[in-house]
């Protein structure tokens, strides 16, 4: 598991650690986050039908952004505690926006008083070599978000800048 880091702009909050992994596998990846802290004191989204959802973003959420080394095209996985999903497509820096093809994607997520961790198993063509980016979005009950990744580029949390891309995997 790596450690991410808080973006410099976020509270601690109830929060205190976030971990992450991803391992290529034959047809796609596996991915896990880990959240350490008092759980009750963020917004957990709610378990509900593993279904493609748009805006998953805007609450706790985690993310996976893939990028074949030399290119500027990327794709990127939200994955919610609710085992809800998106997948998009981009050709550059955000642009060229479009939902990605996926085969399946399968989240589970369980959680006690100091931890949750979320699990995603992902069939989808994802080229390797790759540069890859482990992120978390942490919403508090106030509505306040805290952005978590293995790095940030200068200024404000910019989760599709290639310097949160921190991890090469291969086959």
């Amino acid at each position: 598991m790596q450690p991410l880091m808080l973006h410099q702009t976020c509270d601690l909050g109830p929060i205190k650690a976030v971990t992450a992994s991803v391992t290529a596998t034959d047809i796609g990846c596996d991915a896990e986050f880990r959240l350490d802290g008092n759980i009750g004191g963020i917004k957990v989204p709610q378990h509900a039908a593993a279904e493609r959802m748009d805006n998953l973003w805007k609450t706790t959420c985690f993310e996976i952004f893939w990028q074949p080394i030399g290119g500027t095209y990327y794709r990127e996985f939200n994955l919610s505690p609710s085992s809800r999903w998106a997948c998009y497509d981009f050709d550059a820096f955000r642009e060229g926006m479009r939902d990605a093809p996926v085969d399946a994607i399968a989240v589970s997520c369980s959680h006690s008083d100091d931890e949750l961790i979320l699990k995603a198993s992902i069939a989808s063509e994802l080229p390797a070599p790759a540069q890859v980016a482990l992120n978390a979005i942490v919403e508090h009950p106030d509505g306040g978000l805290q952005f978590w990744a293995l790095a940030f580029g200068p200024g404000k949390a910019e989760f599709h800048s290639e310097a949160c891309r921190q991890i090469i995997v291969e086959r």
